[in-house]
């Protein structure tokens, strides 16, 4: 299988690649910088600026899957507008190359914590995450009008950190996963082996799912 993935280098993306190389998938990586990746077996590297549509359309063609783990930076003053930006010409260059299936991770703000709220609007939710996740929320509603792409839109849970890879988790829909009292939460090694199984066995079209631990 072949794959082309976005974000290689950053939190989610290098698990990502992990992932889909211990698996024998061919992953071609679109990076700024391609000296930041190690050559590896299956791996072919390209430098592609994703803010730009033609660059993501020439360098994704003959995909069977894109996975885009882009994010511009948590530490980017106007991360809502160039997470926006990105993610349209991500888009934009997916459906121009014609690849049919689109993969793309967003955050956990647009989850559901009680009808007709989500986690992003309630007074608790860390500020400086916030504009990052309101451009992902927004980003969801841009994806629900899709209708040319294969797409999900992956939501990790509230607690996201490194730790080790078991193979267990359980998938969810719109409302934020909880473990008890407690939001849930899944490491970054498990987050791609849920992303990696529905890159390489479908089992959700053009909606929005979450994924956490057991």
């Amino acid at each position: 299988m072949k794959i082309a993935l976005i974000g290689a280098t950053g939190f989610v993306g290098s698990a990502l690649l992990d992932e889909a190389l211990q698996r024998g998938v061919a992953v071609t990586a679109l990076v700024r910088a391609p000296a930041r990746l190690v050559p590896r077996q299956g791996l072919t590297v390209v430098q592609a600026d994703v803010y730009q549509r033609d660059a993501v359309t020439a360098a994704v063609g003959g995909a069977e899957v894109v996975i885009s783990a882009f994010n511009p930076g948590w530490d980017k003053m106007d991360i809502h507008d160039l997470f926006l930006r990105g993610h349209d010409a991500i888009v934009a260059g997916v459906k121009a190359a014609g690849v049919p299936r689109f993969i793309t991770v967003g955050g956990a703000g647009s989850l559901y914590v009680a009808p007709g709220l989500q986690l992003v609007d309630t007074p608790t939710f860390p500020a400086e995450y916030k504009q990052g996740a309101l451009a992902a929320r927004e980003a969801l509603q841009r994806m629900r009008n899709e209708t040319t792409l294969d797409w999900v839109f992956v939501s990790p849970p509230a607690l996201l950190a490194p730790g080790a890879r078991t193979g267990d988790y359980r998938l969810g829909a719109d409302d934020l996963l909880m473990a008890g009292e407690q939001p849930a939460g899944i490491s970054t090694a498990d987050l791609a082996v849920a992303i990696l199984d529905e890159a390489t066995t479908p089992r959700h079209h053009r909606q929005r799912i979450t994924v956490a631990s057991r």
